[in-house]
């Protein structure tokens, strides 16, 4: 049996506006084991970004626990370092670093090996078709090519899941399969979990469990 990674209790969200009380998630349940390959899909607006934004300790809930099992970190912020790998709709790349140092830039705020880091960032990018723009700056690379440097950003740590939000959605399907074949192996061969919002249903009809997001709760779609 796969070990839980990730537990959403009983999560509900809400935003004052003014006098009005906006509820965006509403007693919301979701387990994540390792090595799950999950899609969220869900119409815009429907908070799926919040949702993954308190699933990844970006956010806190109104009510309800996350809880991730067997974390040997208590603080939020080296959970999120050394157990999470985020993927966002915008690329977020420091301009002045390289696609190589971009990628190895966590592992080295971790502590770990440059050496190690650089070898592996290495390997990522090139299983991304990027393995000749490694000295590349981010200004130099189409919008597609950035996105999958970020993608690798997020791998460089090899955490216990991956948060993407829209992780494909400047891609083109050629490198939209790569980048599903990648999440797949890193599932399959580290156990890595990942949890996708989407708007790509041919995408999220690949994962290993597609969830809807509607009127604040997930449903198995």
């Amino acid at each position: 049996m796969n070990n839980t990674v990730l537990i959403l209790k009983n999560i509900s969200k809400h935003y004052s506006q003014g006098k009005t009380i906006v509820r965006v998630l509403g007693e919301l349940n979701l387990t994540v084991n390792e090595g799950e390959l999950i899609a969220i899909i869900g119409s815009s607006g429907s908070g799926k970004s919040t949702l993954l934004h308190i699933a990844g300790l970006l956010d806190k809930p109104t009510n309800g626990q996350v809880i991730i099992p067997n974390s040997k970190y208590q603080k939020y912020h080296l959970i999120r370092l050394h157990y999470l790998g985020f993927i966002y709709q915008q690329h977020h790349l420091l301009k002045d670093f390289t696609t190589l140092e971009n990628v190895i830039m966590p592992r080295l705020i971790s502590g770990l090996d440059q050496k190690e880091a650089i070898e592996d960032a290495t390997k990522i990018l090139d299983d991304l078709g990027l393995g000749k723009k490694l000295y590349n700056m981010p200004g130099e690379l189409s919008g597609g090519e950035q996105q999958r440097v970020a993608i690798a950003r997020s791998l460089i740590n090899k955490p216990k899941i991956i948060l993407a939000d829209e992780p494909t959605g400047n891609l083109d399907p050629k490198t939209t399969d790569e980048v599903f074949n990648l999440f797949l192996k890193v599932a399959r061969e580290q156990n890595t979990a990942v949890i996708m919002v989407t708007h790509n249903h041919e995408l999220a009809h690949k994962m290993d469990k597609l969830y809807k997001l509607k009127h604040g709760l997930l449903n198995i779609a």
